[in-house]
Protein backbone atom coordinates (compact mmCIF):
# COMPACT_ATOMS: atom_id res chain seq x y z
CA UNK A 1 0.00 0.00 0.00
CA UNK A 2 1.61 3.86 -1.08
CA UNK A 3 2.33 5.66 1.84
CA UNK A 4 -0.16 7.84 1.40
CA UNK A 5 -2.97 5.37 1.06
CA UNK A 6 -1.27 3.50 4.87
CA UNK A 7 -1.72 7.32 5.83
CA UNK A 8 -5.05 7.62 4.93
CA UNK A 9 -6.05 4.53 6.50
CA UNK A 10 -4.36 5.24 10.00
CA UNK A 11 -6.43 8.23 9.94
CA UNK A 12 -9.87 6.29 9.21
CA UNK A 13 -8.79 3.83 12.33
CA UNK A 14 -8.21 6.67 14.35
CA UNK A 15 -10.98 8.74 13.49
CA UNK A 16 -13.04 6.03 14.56
CA UNK A 17 -11.16 5.04 17.63
CA UNK A 18 -11.96 8.82 18.75
CA UNK A 19 -16.07 8.44 17.30
CA UNK A 20 -15.78 5.63 20.27
CA UNK A 21 -14.05 7.25 22.92
CA UNK A 22 -16.59 10.26 22.61
CA UNK A 23 -19.57 7.80 22.53
CA UNK A 24 -18.24 5.44 25.41
CA UNK A 25 -20.52 4.94 28.69
CA UNK A 26 -18.31 5.87 31.71
CA UNK A 27 -19.34 4.97 35.13
CA UNK A 28 -18.29 6.99 38.25
CA UNK A 29 -18.71 5.84 41.42
CA UNK A 30 -18.51 8.36 44.55
CA UNK A 31 -18.42 7.71 47.86
CA UNK A 32 -19.44 9.54 51.01
CA UNK A 33 -19.55 8.47 54.72
CA UNK A 34 -22.91 9.47 55.94
CA UNK A 35 -26.67 7.71 55.17
CA UNK A 36 -27.82 7.96 51.94
CA UNK A 37 -30.53 9.48 54.13
CA UNK A 38 -29.12 12.52 54.87
CA UNK A 39 -29.53 16.20 54.08
CA UNK A 40 -26.56 16.33 51.58
CA UNK A 41 -26.94 12.55 50.23
CA UNK A 42 -30.68 13.75 49.11
CA UNK A 43 -30.61 17.16 47.87
CA UNK A 44 -27.10 17.21 46.29
CA UNK A 45 -25.76 14.29 45.67
CA UNK A 46 -28.33 12.18 44.52
CA UNK A 47 -30.02 15.19 42.19
CA UNK A 48 -26.51 15.95 41.03
CA UNK A 49 -26.25 12.64 39.98
CA UNK A 50 -28.98 12.27 37.93
CA UNK A 51 -28.00 15.51 36.76
CA UNK A 52 -24.98 14.36 34.79
CA UNK A 53 -26.64 11.43 33.67
CA UNK A 54 -29.21 13.36 31.91
CA UNK A 55 -27.36 15.61 30.36
CA UNK A 56 -24.96 13.19 29.24
CA UNK A 57 -27.83 11.37 27.58
CA UNK A 58 -26.94 8.53 29.94
CA UNK A 59 -23.00 8.22 28.58
CA UNK A 60 -22.01 8.94 31.93
CA UNK A 61 -23.51 6.70 35.30
CA UNK A 62 -22.92 8.11 38.46
CA UNK A 63 -23.36 5.20 41.62
CA UNK A 64 -23.16 7.04 45.17
CA UNK A 65 -22.05 4.59 47.64
CA UNK A 66 -22.76 5.98 51.33
CA UNK A 67 -21.32 4.95 54.40
CA UNK A 68 -17.70 4.23 52.99
CA UNK A 69 -19.27 1.12 51.54
CA UNK A 70 -15.94 0.74 49.20
CA UNK A 71 -13.78 0.53 51.78
CA UNK A 72 -11.33 3.11 53.92
CA UNK A 73 -12.23 5.22 56.61
CA UNK A 74 -13.97 9.04 56.26
CA UNK A 75 -10.60 10.20 57.40
CA UNK A 76 -8.56 9.00 54.49
CA UNK A 77 -11.21 10.36 51.79
CA UNK A 78 -9.26 12.26 50.30
CA UNK A 79 -6.44 9.79 49.48
CA UNK A 80 -9.03 7.15 48.39
CA UNK A 81 -9.63 9.97 45.49
CA UNK A 82 -6.12 10.78 44.93
CA UNK A 83 -4.90 7.64 44.48
CA UNK A 84 -7.84 6.58 42.12
CA UNK A 85 -9.52 4.01 44.54
CA UNK A 86 -12.52 5.41 43.59
CA UNK A 87 -13.72 7.93 41.27
CA UNK A 88 -14.93 10.69 43.41
CA UNK A 89 -16.55 11.84 46.83
CA UNK A 90 -16.88 13.99 49.55
CA UNK A 91 -13.92 14.91 51.89
CA UNK A 92 -13.83 16.66 54.93
CA UNK A 93 -10.41 18.28 54.80
CA UNK A 94 -10.28 19.08 59.29
CA UNK A 95 -10.63 15.30 59.25
CA UNK A 96 -7.00 15.71 59.09
CA UNK A 97 -5.31 18.04 61.04
CA UNK A 98 -2.66 20.84 59.71
CA UNK A 99 -3.01 19.41 56.14
CA UNK A 100 -5.14 21.80 54.77
CA UNK A 101 -4.35 24.93 57.27
CA UNK A 102 -5.68 27.46 54.93
CA UNK A 103 -8.72 25.86 54.87
CA UNK A 104 -9.35 26.08 58.67
CA UNK A 105 -10.21 29.92 58.16
CA UNK A 106 -13.78 29.20 57.17
CA UNK A 107 -14.15 26.63 60.05
CA UNK A 108 -13.31 29.27 62.97
CA UNK A 109 -15.84 30.77 65.85
CA UNK A 110 -18.72 33.13 64.16
CA UNK A 111 -17.12 33.22 60.73
CA UNK A 112 -20.13 31.63 58.83
CA UNK A 113 -23.88 32.83 58.69
CA UNK A 114 -26.48 30.31 59.50
CA UNK A 115 -28.00 30.80 55.64
CA UNK A 116 -26.14 27.80 54.59
CA UNK A 117 -26.35 28.56 50.60
CA UNK A 118 -24.60 32.16 50.93
CA UNK A 119 -21.85 30.34 53.27
CA UNK A 120 -21.23 27.78 50.73
CA UNK A 121 -21.07 30.69 47.86
CA UNK A 122 -18.45 32.34 49.83
CA UNK A 123 -16.80 29.08 50.69
CA UNK A 124 -16.61 28.25 46.97
CA UNK A 125 -15.16 31.74 46.62
CA UNK A 126 -12.31 31.30 48.76
CA UNK A 127 -11.38 27.76 47.55
CA UNK A 128 -10.61 29.79 44.41
CA UNK A 129 -8.49 32.46 46.17
CA UNK A 130 -6.86 30.20 48.57
CA UNK A 131 -6.91 26.13 48.15
CA UNK A 132 -7.03 25.01 45.05
CA UNK A 133 -3.29 24.81 45.25
CA UNK A 134 -3.68 22.95 48.23
CA UNK A 135 -5.90 20.34 46.35
CA UNK A 136 -3.73 20.52 43.37
CA UNK A 137 -3.54 16.48 43.06
CA UNK A 138 -7.69 15.90 42.74
CA UNK A 139 -10.03 17.64 40.05
CA UNK A 140 -12.23 19.68 42.71
CA UNK A 141 -16.23 19.97 41.67
CA UNK A 142 -17.13 22.00 44.24
CA UNK A 143 -16.94 23.42 48.07
CA UNK A 144 -19.28 24.09 50.60
CA UNK A 145 -20.41 24.39 54.20
CA UNK A 146 -22.21 22.63 56.47
CA UNK A 147 -25.22 24.34 58.56
CA UNK A 148 -25.02 25.96 61.76
CA UNK A 149 -23.15 24.32 64.57
CA UNK A 150 -25.91 22.87 67.22
CA UNK A 151 -25.13 21.44 70.81
CA UNK A 152 -26.69 18.49 71.27
CA UNK A 153 -25.76 16.53 74.97
CA UNK A 154 -26.99 14.33 77.28
CA UNK A 155 -28.45 16.36 80.15
CA UNK A 156 -29.87 20.23 80.31
CA UNK A 157 -28.73 22.38 77.88
CA UNK A 158 -25.99 24.32 78.40
CA UNK A 159 -27.26 28.03 79.34
CA UNK A 160 -23.64 29.89 80.17
CA UNK A 161 -20.21 30.07 79.46
CA UNK A 162 -19.84 28.19 82.97
CA UNK A 163 -22.02 25.48 81.78
CA UNK A 164 -19.08 24.27 79.90
CA UNK A 165 -16.52 23.77 82.35
CA UNK A 166 -15.40 19.84 82.45
CA UNK A 167 -18.22 18.48 79.56
CA UNK A 168 -16.99 15.74 76.90
CA UNK A 169 -17.63 17.16 73.83
CA UNK A 170 -17.19 15.67 70.06
CA UNK A 171 -15.66 17.81 67.80
CA UNK A 172 -15.62 17.50 64.09
CA UNK A 173 -12.21 19.47 63.25
CA UNK A 174 -8.98 21.66 64.87
CA UNK A 175 -10.71 24.80 65.00
CA UNK A 176 -14.06 23.38 66.48
CA UNK A 177 -12.01 21.67 69.09
CA UNK A 178 -9.73 24.61 69.74
CA UNK A 179 -13.07 26.50 70.84
CA UNK A 180 -14.51 23.76 72.83
CA UNK A 181 -11.11 23.88 74.84
CA UNK A 182 -11.15 27.55 75.79
CA UNK A 183 -14.99 27.29 76.39
CA UNK A 184 -14.14 25.12 79.47
CA UNK A 185 -14.70 21.87 77.75
CA UNK A 186 -12.74 18.57 77.05
CA UNK A 187 -12.64 18.41 73.13
CA UNK A 188 -12.62 14.75 71.57
CA UNK A 189 -12.06 14.75 68.08
CA UNK A 190 -14.03 12.27 66.06
CA UNK A 191 -15.39 11.89 62.24
CA UNK A 192 -19.22 12.01 62.20
CA UNK A 193 -20.02 8.41 62.01
CA UNK A 194 -18.39 7.34 65.29
CA UNK A 195 -20.67 10.16 67.54
CA UNK A 196 -23.36 8.50 68.12
CA UNK A 197 -21.91 5.40 69.82
CA UNK A 198 -19.45 7.60 71.83
CA UNK A 199 -22.44 8.91 73.14
CA UNK A 200 -24.57 6.21 73.41
CA UNK A 201 -21.72 4.58 75.72
CA UNK A 202 -21.08 7.94 78.07
CA UNK A 203 -17.39 8.31 76.36
CA UNK A 204 -18.70 11.84 76.15
CA UNK A 205 -21.29 14.00 77.33
CA UNK A 206 -22.08 15.50 73.71
CA UNK A 207 -20.83 17.30 70.75
CA UNK A 208 -21.45 19.50 67.92
CA UNK A 209 -23.12 18.69 64.47
CA UNK A 210 -25.26 20.46 62.37
CA UNK A 211 -29.60 20.06 62.65
CA UNK A 212 -29.56 18.01 59.42
CA UNK A 213 -27.52 15.24 60.79
CA UNK A 214 -29.47 14.46 63.38
CA UNK A 215 -31.89 12.04 62.25
CA UNK A 216 -29.54 9.72 60.46
CA UNK A 217 -27.64 9.79 63.33
CA UNK A 218 -30.47 9.19 66.16
CA UNK A 219 -29.32 12.14 68.10
CA UNK A 220 -32.46 13.21 69.12
CA UNK A 221 -32.97 9.77 71.05
CA UNK A 222 -29.38 9.89 72.20
CA UNK A 223 -29.28 13.04 73.63
CA UNK A 224 -31.54 15.34 75.99
CA UNK A 225 -30.93 18.56 74.78
CA UNK A 226 -29.76 20.52 71.69
CA UNK A 227 -28.88 24.39 71.93
CA UNK A 228 -27.97 26.81 69.06
CA UNK A 229 -26.16 30.50 70.14
CA UNK A 230 -27.98 33.44 69.17
CA UNK A 231 -27.68 36.02 66.25
CA UNK A 232 -27.37 35.10 62.74
CA UNK A 233 -24.10 33.53 62.55
CA UNK A 234 -22.67 29.78 63.88
CA UNK A 235 -21.18 28.59 66.65
CA UNK A 236 -18.66 26.76 64.49
CA UNK A 237 -18.57 24.88 60.93
CA UNK A 238 -17.22 22.83 58.69
CA UNK A 239 -15.73 22.76 55.35
CA UNK A 240 -16.32 20.19 52.04
CA UNK A 241 -14.85 19.53 49.15
CA UNK A 242 -16.70 17.44 46.52
CA UNK A 243 -13.42 15.99 44.42
CA UNK A 244 -13.18 13.48 41.55
CA UNK A 245 -10.00 11.53 41.12
CA UNK A 246 -7.71 13.76 38.41
CA UNK A 247 -6.82 11.42 36.25
CA UNK A 248 -10.31 9.74 35.52
CA UNK A 249 -11.47 13.51 34.92
CA UNK A 250 -8.66 14.30 32.46
CA UNK A 251 -9.45 10.85 30.52
CA UNK A 252 -13.28 11.91 29.84
CA UNK A 253 -13.70 13.11 26.09
CA UNK A 254 -14.27 17.02 25.93
CA UNK A 255 -18.15 16.91 26.01
CA UNK A 256 -18.23 14.72 28.96
CA UNK A 257 -15.90 16.62 30.20
CA UNK A 258 -18.23 19.70 30.06
CA UNK A 259 -21.14 17.89 31.85
CA UNK A 260 -19.00 17.85 34.68
CA UNK A 261 -17.91 21.54 34.68
CA UNK A 262 -21.54 23.01 33.74
CA UNK A 263 -23.14 21.36 37.14
CA UNK A 264 -19.50 22.00 39.29
CA UNK A 265 -17.89 25.45 40.45
CA UNK A 266 -20.50 28.41 42.31
CA UNK A 267 -23.66 26.82 41.61
CA UNK A 268 -22.77 23.40 42.48
CA UNK A 269 -21.66 25.32 45.91
CA UNK A 270 -24.92 26.94 46.34
CA UNK A 271 -26.89 23.73 45.42
CA UNK A 272 -24.97 21.82 48.27
CA UNK A 273 -25.95 24.93 50.53
CA UNK A 274 -29.36 24.93 50.35
CA UNK A 275 -29.28 21.02 50.34
CA UNK A 276 -27.68 21.68 54.05
CA UNK A 277 -30.51 24.14 54.53
CA UNK A 278 -33.21 22.39 53.48
CA UNK A 279 -31.88 19.34 55.87
CA UNK A 280 -31.53 21.84 58.95
CA UNK A 281 -35.45 22.53 58.22
CA UNK A 282 -36.41 19.03 58.67
CA UNK A 283 -33.44 17.62 61.39
CA UNK A 284 -35.11 20.56 63.53
CA UNK A 285 -38.38 19.15 63.08
CA UNK A 286 -37.72 15.72 63.70
CA UNK A 287 -36.30 17.13 67.25
CA UNK A 288 -39.02 19.56 67.92
CA UNK A 289 -41.62 16.90 67.87
CA UNK A 290 -39.80 14.54 70.89
CA UNK A 291 -39.83 15.80 74.12
CA UNK A 292 -36.35 17.29 73.93
CA UNK A 293 -36.06 21.13 74.50
CA UNK A 294 -34.53 22.92 71.50
CA UNK A 295 -33.43 26.36 72.79
CA UNK A 296 -30.78 28.85 72.66
CA UNK A 297 -28.43 30.77 74.54
CA UNK A 298 -29.21 34.38 74.97
CA UNK A 299 -27.47 37.54 73.64
CA UNK A 300 -25.31 38.44 76.38
CA UNK A 301 -24.03 34.87 76.89
CA UNK A 302 -23.67 34.33 73.31
CA UNK A 303 -21.58 37.60 73.77
CA UNK A 304 -19.00 35.84 76.42
CA UNK A 305 -18.81 32.90 73.65
CA UNK A 306 -17.93 35.36 70.83
CA UNK A 307 -14.97 36.87 73.33
CA UNK A 308 -13.59 33.20 73.31
CA UNK A 309 -13.86 32.83 70.18
CA UNK A 310 -12.25 36.06 69.36
CA UNK A 311 -9.24 34.45 71.46
CA UNK A 312 -9.54 31.37 69.38
CA UNK A 313 -9.38 33.17 65.83
CA UNK A 314 -6.02 34.92 67.65
CA UNK A 315 -4.63 32.17 68.06
CA UNK A 316 -4.93 30.99 65.10
CA UNK A 317 -3.97 33.99 63.20
CA UNK A 318 -0.36 33.45 65.00
CA UNK A 319 -0.15 30.02 64.25
CA UNK A 320 -0.91 30.61 60.47
CA UNK A 321 1.37 33.62 60.83
CA UNK A 322 4.04 30.44 62.09
CA UNK A 323 3.47 28.45 59.11
CA UNK A 324 3.87 31.45 56.59
CA UNK A 325 0.71 32.31 56.35
CA UNK A 326 -1.03 35.30 56.26
CA UNK A 327 -3.55 34.38 59.22
CA UNK A 328 -5.14 38.18 59.51
CA UNK A 329 -5.77 38.11 55.55
CA UNK A 330 -7.22 34.55 55.31
CA UNK A 331 -9.62 35.73 58.16
CA UNK A 332 -10.56 39.16 56.99
CA UNK A 333 -10.85 37.54 53.34
CA UNK A 334 -13.43 34.62 54.76
CA UNK A 335 -15.46 37.07 56.67
CA UNK A 336 -15.84 39.82 53.92
CA UNK A 337 -16.62 36.37 51.39
CA UNK A 338 -19.18 35.85 53.84
CA UNK A 339 -21.01 38.67 53.84
CA UNK A 340 -20.42 38.55 49.79
CA UNK A 341 -22.18 35.82 49.91
CA UNK A 342 -25.12 37.03 51.43
CA UNK A 343 -25.53 39.57 49.36
CA UNK A 344 -25.28 37.15 46.27
CA UNK A 345 -27.87 35.07 47.76
CA UNK A 346 -30.42 37.40 48.51
CA UNK A 347 -29.93 38.93 45.43
CA UNK A 348 -30.41 35.80 43.72
CA UNK A 349 -34.21 34.60 44.96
Amino acid sequence: MPFTLRSLALAATLAVSAGTVSAQEVTLRFQHFVSPKSANPTHFMDPWAKAIEEQSGGRIKVEIYAGMALGGKATSQYDLIRDGVIDGGWVIPGYQPGRFPEAEALELPFITPKNTEAASIAAWNFTQKYLLDDFADVHVIMAHLHGEGIIHKKGPNPESLEDFAGLRLRGPSRPATMLLKELGATPVGMPVPAFPEALSKGVIDGGVVPWEIVPSLKLHELADSHTDVAGDYSLYNLYFIWAMNKAKYESLPDDLKKVIDDNSGLMAAAWAGRAHDTGDAEGKAVVAATVNPITEISPEETDRIKDVGEKVIAAWIEEANSKGLDGAALVEDARTMMAEGIAAQAASN
